[in-house]
């Protein structure tokens, strides 16, 4: 039964992942990150395919093998943070929702520009 839940996880995973390549305010790495770790729980197949595949394998290996983000990938987080602070400024929202919103994504960048890269 955990077989199939860590399968499941890694599918649905895998699926937004796939999304985030198209939409841009949804982050590709950390489903794949997500993905391969369901895969390795459940089909160690999937796992080798998932890290072998030439694009989606480097950010994966890279963060298995010293937990690092490419200087380029720092760079397109950094720009859909912004980008969604932006919109959430041109679209009105309250305050309170803006500055709980920039203080979710400081933390998140910070975690992400502190990783090697």
């Amino acid at each position: 039964m955990a077989r199939l839940a860590f399968l499941a996880l890694g599918w649905g995973a895998l699926a937004l992942g796939l999304i985030g390549v198209a939409l841009p305010g949804l982050p590709t790495t950390p489903f794949l990150l997500v993905a391969a770790f369901g895969f390795g729980k459940s089909s160690p197949r999937l796992r080798a395919w998932l890290e072998g595949h030439p694009r989606f394998g480097p950010p994966i290996r890279d963060w298995a093998e010293r937990g690092a983000i490419s200087r380029r990938n720092k760079l397109r987080a950094a720009v859909a943070i912004a980008a969604v602070v932006a919109l959430s400024l041109a679209l009105g929202v309250p305050g309170w929702v803006l500055a709980l919103q920039v203080a979710g994504v400081t933390v998140g960048l910070a975690f992400v520009l502190t990783r090697p890269s």
